[in-house]
């Protein structure tokens, strides 16, 4: 590898990006890395922690009102948009710079500035023009909001890039899109007390996902005052004296005051000189790459959002760090997208792992199904009707339980250990074995019967 300047060029500073560079590095490898906007990419900055932070702000009006009943007398609690934002920008400013500092401590030579490919070999730094070349350059840029077919005035629009920074709390919001971004910013919205509409194009929100969950987060959204505004589109947005007007497919409109576009995210390929390089893309300009993460042109690899295969952070990390321990570590390793637990963090949140019902009775045909559905104890003082559903898939032929869903509060926490359990193999027969931690939501898991 000496005929190179380094042994490793890591284009993108994100989660996968950083691991592959630092696990590179040391494994002994020569590694640079370059990042154009923030270190820790979109999960850091503009995705999964600022919108947890977000999250957890709008869950404390049930929490206050759910004290009363418990016995608390409090002050009528007042919400202050401004200190959020500063928080939340302390928050990611220390993260960032945990960031710059591991890779600093790994031996990580930094380039805070875009780079792009000029062949299989070498790339160059825009800012300084530097020319570097490397044995091996690792894709790791992540994707983009994308607004989705053009229509008129889509530019008083905003994306969850802009979201984190709206200098003021909007009156009213309408969130265009059923997916992740839509689910949890509508349940953020509303919990911030602003008046929230929820529109997508499909007869059901978060396509993909258990048909019973979905249909009982849409129920349990409008209990909320969330408007949801299914099989429709918008196709025309203005402004007026009052704010925004946007009318949609069917010639109704809704007034607002913002309006955000997420209709899904597109992978950052544009002129990043795959061309140049010869390296091969979908149609969503996503890089293609084989199980190792490896592109069509040998030197030159992928991970992550980049190549759209499971979108989550977690998952860019496992794979960076498999690239990283393959080809500097001399430990092979590959990783399986079949079975990753995941959480729309909503309100009620949801967590899942393995396949939908419906996806599952396809799959295993002597499939059963056990649920359990209740109210939180939690809510026994509170007039609240948010509902708590549990449900088991078991393939009826093995034993083993092949995937497990719920909405409701703790949901992620639950299915993240539960996720281990599946992984090893766990049969309902073992779930049924263990004793149940009572009261709690999770015995649910071990006493369906």
């Amino acid at each position: 590898m000496a005929q190179y300047d380094l042994d490793l060029f890591v284009i993108g500073a994100g989660s996968g990006g950083v691991r592959a560079a630092r696990v590179a590095s040391q494994h002994g490898a020569r590694v640079a890395i370059a990042e154009e906007a923030n270190f820790g990419g979109t999960c850091v900055n503009r995705g999964c922690v600022p919108k947890k932070l977000f999250v957890y702000a709008s869950r404390f009006a049930a929490e206050f009102e759910q004290a009363a009943a418990y016995g608390w007398q409090l002050p009528k609690p007042a919400f202050d948009w401004p200190t959020l934002l500063r928080n939340k920008d302390a928050e990611i400013a220390r993260l960032e710079s945990v960031y710059r500092r591991n890779l600093d401590q790994a031996g990580v030579t930094i380039h805070a500035e875009r780079a792009v490919l000029e062949d299989a070999h070498t790339v160059r730094l825009s800012t300084s023009g530097k020319r570097l070349t490397a044995a091996h350059i690792l894709i790791a840029v992540g994707g983009r909001p994308h607004a989705g077919p053009a229509f008129p005035g889509q530019e008083l629009a905003i994306t969850s890039d802009e979201v984190f920074h709206l200098q003021q709390l909007p009156r009213r919001i309408l969130i265009v899109g059923g997916g992740y971004i839509a689910i949890e910013f509508a349940g953020i919205f509303a919990g911030l007390g602003v008046n929230t509409a929820l529109l997508h194009r499909g007869p059901h929100v978060l396509r993909g996902f258990d048909e019973e969950i979905r249909t009982t987060l849409e129920d349990s959204y409008r209990q909320r005052g969330i408007r949801m505004l299914l099989n429709n589109t918008l196709t025309r947005l203005e402004k007026t004296a009052d704010g925004l007007r946007a009318t949609l497919a069917d010639g109704s409109t809704v007034e607002t005051d913002v309006v955000m576009l997420c209709v899904g995210r597109r992978p950052y390929t544009g002129e990043l000189g795959l061309d140049a390089a010869g390296v091969a893309t979908g149609k969503n300009g996503e890089i293609r790459v084989d199980a190792q993460s490896c592109t069509n042109v040998p030197s030159i690899h992928a991970v992550g959002d980049v190549t759209d295969r499971v979108n989550l952070t977690p998952v860019a990390i496992r794979e960076g760090q498999a690239f990283a321990d393959s080809v500097f570590g001399q430990r092979p390793a590959t990783v399986d997208h079949s079975l990753v637990p995941t959480a729309v963090f909503s309100t009620p949140e949801i967590g899942t792992v393995g396949p939908s019902e419906e996806a599952a009775r396809e799959r295993y045909p002597a499939l059963k199904v056990y649920r359990a559905r209740f109210r939180p104890m939690k809510t026994a003082f509170a007039a609240s009707n948010e509902p708590m559903l549990m449900k088991l898939l078991v393939d009826g032929e093995t034993d083993r339980v092949v995937g497990a869903h719920v909405l409701g509060e703790g949901g992620a926490e639950m299915i993240q250990l539960l996720a281990v359990s599946i992984g090893m193999g766990a049969t309902k027969a073992d779930l049924d074995r263990t004793i149940a931690l009572h009261p709690s939501a999770a015995e649910e898991w071990v006493t369906m019967r």
